[in-house]
């Protein structure tokens, strides 16, 4: 049986906070057809916004740490300012988008992290085999395009802020058994970089082995580590194929060529 393609990016990084590289990206993502979904972040705007609020990020191993005064701050930044700016922003170029929490249609149910070694607060853990992937193929099959931003909720009437490339992952591996996935995660390098100063040390290539000693060398750290930890998970669970890449290598796809990037492989 043909499966439909289905296109999940994926965008975060620098490139959230600049607009002419965001618009620059969303008017390329308008312009591809097929079924297509974009998962954003955000986490630089909320960290700036809570600091004019008298508020300091912590962050630990790439993941946020998520107070109560934090989880109001990420609920209107992300579910509200960068969501509907990238859907308004998205309509102007004729994409009909459709901005989505987790809560919406109920597309991201979640509980609250267990405070083990460290409490991450108000993070959610997504519960995968409660994705709603008829709905979520109903909104594609009806040529709407979900623009989904990283909060879930518990079910009992909570918000919970989730890291934006998990959702990633785990929708393009719920939507696996319907479609034929293709993740891209976008931002502001051209890849996984060996050396993140020199722009010329991308990794063209990493294997889940390659992986591990990658990261016992240092090399790959901080944010990456989920990023990738993610990715790795998407592949072993039938999604075709994951690039990490610069937000503007969208425009190679657009000419039917492989995305500039890291291709991902186990």
């Amino acid at each position: 049986m043909n499966l439909p393609k289905l296109q999940i990016f994926k965008i975060g990084g620098n490139v959230i906070n600049d607009n002419l590289q965001l618009n620059a990206f969303l008017s390329s993502f308008a312009k591809l057809s097929g079924y297509k979904i974009l998962v954003h972040g955000g986490g630089k705007i909320a960290s700036e916004i809570g600091k004019s609020l008298g508020m300091q990020a912590k962050v630990i191993n790439g993941r946020r740490i998520t107070d109560a005064e934090t989880l109001k701050v990420v609920t209107m930044v992300y579910g509200g300012l960068i969501n509907n700016n990238i859907v308004a922003v998205l309509q102007s170029f004729g994409c009909n988008a459709i901005g989505l929490s987790g809560a919406d249609a109920n597309i991201l149910t979640a509980h609250k992290r267990p405070a083990n070694e460290i409490d991450y607060g108000f993070v959610g853990d997504i519960e995968e085999d409660k994705i709603p992937v008829k709905t979520i193929d109903l909104f594609l099959k009806n040529n709407l395009v979900p623009v989904i931003a990283p909060l879930t909720h518990d079910g009992i009437g909570n918000i919970l802020n989730t890291n934006a490339d998990t959702i990633a992952n785990t929708i393009a591996t719920a939507m696996s058994n319907e479609c034929e996935v293709e993740l891209m995660y976008c931002f502001e390098k051209k890849g996984v970089m060996k050396d993140f100063n020199d722009k010329n040390s991308m990794l063209t290539k990493i294997s889940f082995s390659e992986y591990g000693n990658l990261q016992r060398d240092g090399i790959i750290n901080d944010g990456m580590i989920p990023k990738l930890d993610n990715a790795f998970l998407a592949l072993k669970k039938g999604v075709k194929s994951v690039t990490i890449m610069h937000a503007n290598a969208i425009d190679d796809i657009l000419k039917n060529l492989k995305p500039t990037g890291t291709q991902l492989y186990v």
